[in-house]
């Protein structure tokens, strides 16, 4: 297993599109957004019914892309709503974390590296990329905090202006400290799930290594971060090309006048309307939108059947329009992983791809135990064979000593 060479520089980012393409990354990144999707969903539809609407309504309203905003709602609904945002940004950073710890085994040169062992890593180290945001903000608002208290102690006549005026200076560093504070929570958004990825990090360490890059690296992440954007952009429309250019061989196919004709424009027609209408903005940047060009003309209401499998159209059509946006995604960490460790590397001169993470570690232990039990198993071989040889020894010598006795006892005679 020998780790991938890299050039520890911009280069190495543009590898990111190639290396995103891959469906483990890919499915992992479906799984955390359809989880997301579901809470993100139920929750919405709540709020809405709290504030008095019907799911009739919701559904003819928005569809498949409720959202809360652009309505009068109540305090309530709106906690609701925005935990629903909570959950759904919850599970994309614990999906973009495993896709890390995918990406950082495969630069390490190990390729089966699956799914299921990025989500037990993620289960054991789920609170660094949860918290450690919530640790800067927390963070950034004790200072905050901190001056609104020394800021009434400054309303006090006569003693507040000398407590203001003398240690300004301590005043001002501390907001500049908020001020970096907030630039390394931005920071943050971007690389924690890969600092914990790579480094496997807890929420302090996580907290500490943002700091790190934020101080370090200011250049390197202001050109990295709207360059791997670039990528996720070209990524994506390279990646909807293809896909449109299926589906636009299937409705070929399948709507000849011959074949299916006008029942395939009917059904296809009412999924791609639920499902990449409502996200026209979306379809219509990665060209996904021109997927009507294909569609034979026809006209007419669904039938009882055509219904039914329009629906599932629909929900393939969900899938389709999930796995670009994952695509897209696994670019944008994958990307975000390699600069991480190229961070690493100049600023500490340490490869992350030749050291020993926990798996390995682990593995290291097993090993050794199964050697140390081997070794004392032998050991008690050889013993109980050394035993063995004693009392067979033991056993001849008696029966020497037998036979002489008798040997003695008939001389006597």
């Amino acid at each position: 297993m020998q780790p991938m060479k890299l050039h520890f520089d911009v280069r190495d980012i543009f590898r990111a599109p190639r290396l995103a393409l891959g469906g483990k990354k890919i499915w992992i990144l479906l799984q955390a957004n359809l989880v997301g999707y579901v809470a993100y969903f139920v929750l919405t539809h709540l709020s809405f019914l709290v504030d008095g609407w019907s799911m009739g309504e919701v559904w003819a309203e928005y569809g498949l892309y409720p959202c809360l905003m652009g309505n009068d709602f109540g305090v309530v609904a709106l906690v609701i709503w925005l935990l629903g945002c909570l959950a759904w940004f919850v599970s994309i950073l614990l999906g973009a974390t495993a896709v890390a710890r995918v990406t950082y085994k495969q630069l390490k040169g190990d390729e089966f590296y699956s799914s299921g062992d990025a989500w037990k890593f993620v289960k054991k180290h789920w609170h660094a990329p949860v918290f450690t945001h919530l640790s800067i903000a927390v963070i950034a608002l004790f200072f905050v905090v901190m001056a609104a208290v020394f800021a009434l102690i400054g309303k006090i006549p006569f003693l507040g202006e000398l407590f203001f005026g003398i240690p300004y200076l301590l005043w001002f560093f501390g907001s500049v400290f908020v001020a970096y504070t907030t630039v390394v929570l931005v920071v943050s958004i971007f690389f924690t799930h890969a600092v914990v990825g790579t480094m496997e990090e807890d929420t302090m360490g996580a907290v500490f290594q943002n700091y790190s890059i934020t101080w370090s690296q200011p250049w390197r992440t202001l050109l990295y971060l709207p360059l791997s954007y670039a990528l996720v952009y070209a990524g994506m429309a390279i990646f909807s090309s293809f896909m449109c250019m299926g589906y636009g061989l299937i409705n070929i196919v399948f709507g000849h006048d011959s074949l299916m004709g006008s029942k395939l424009h009917r059904m296809v027609s009412w999924a791609s309307d639920t499902v990449l209408e409502p996200i026209s903005p979306i379809t219509e940047a990665f060209n996904i939108n021109d997927v009507h060009s294909y569609l034979p003309d026809a006209s007419g209401a669904l039938g009882p059947m055509e219904y039914f499998g329009a629906v599932f159209v629909a929900l393939s059509l969900f899938l389709i329009v999930g796995t670009v946006l994952s695509y897209g995604l696994s670019v944008k960490v994958v990307a975000q992983t390699i600069a991480v460790v190229i961070f690493r590397m100049k600023t500490d001169e340490e490869n992350l791809l030749e050291r020993k993470d926990e798996e390995e570690l682990e593995l290291d232990n097993e090993d050794d135990w199964s050697l140390d039990s081997d070794s004392s198993t032998d050991d008690t071989e050889e013993e109980t064979d050394e035993s063995d040889d004693e009392s067979n020894d033991n056993s001849d010598e008696s029966a020497d000593d037998s036979d002489e006795n008798e040997g003695e006892s008939s001389e006597e005679t």
